[in-house]
C-alpha cells in the first residue's frame, strides 16, 4: 500500500463516495457520538454529545482538516477501495 500523501488521500476520497462510519465514545463526565461521511472529495464530521455541564449539549458539522482526513483514512483504510493505488 502506497504511503496516505496528500494525493493519495484526494484519490481515496474521491473514490468512496458515500462511505459512512459510526462511532461513539462515553466516559464518566462526557459522550459522543461521531458520524463520518465522505462525500464530493471531502471528509465531513458530525459530532453529537453532551458533558456534565447542565447546558452542554453539542451538535457540531464540519469538514475534516488534513490531518483528522488522514488519521480516518489510516483507521478504516481496510473497509475502503483501494482500486489502483499502490
Amino acid at each position: 500500500m502506497a504511503r496516505l500523501t496528500k494525493e493519495v488521500r484526494k484519490r481515496l476520497l474521491e473514490q468512496n463516495d458515500g462511505f459512512t462510519r459510526s462511532t461513539h465514545y462515553k466516559d464518566r463526565n462526557f459522550q459522543e457520538q461521531r458520524i463520518y461521511k465522505i462525500s464530493g472529495g471531502q471528509l465531513h464530521i458530525k459530532s453529537t454529545g453532551k458533558t456534565s455541564w447542565a447546558d452542554s449539549r453539542f451538535d457540531d458539522e464540519y469538514t475534516a482538516r488534513d490531518e483528522e482526513v488522514h488519521r480516518f483514512l489510516y483507521k478504516y483504510l481496510d473497509e475502503l477501495n483501494k482500486d489502483g493505488i499502490d
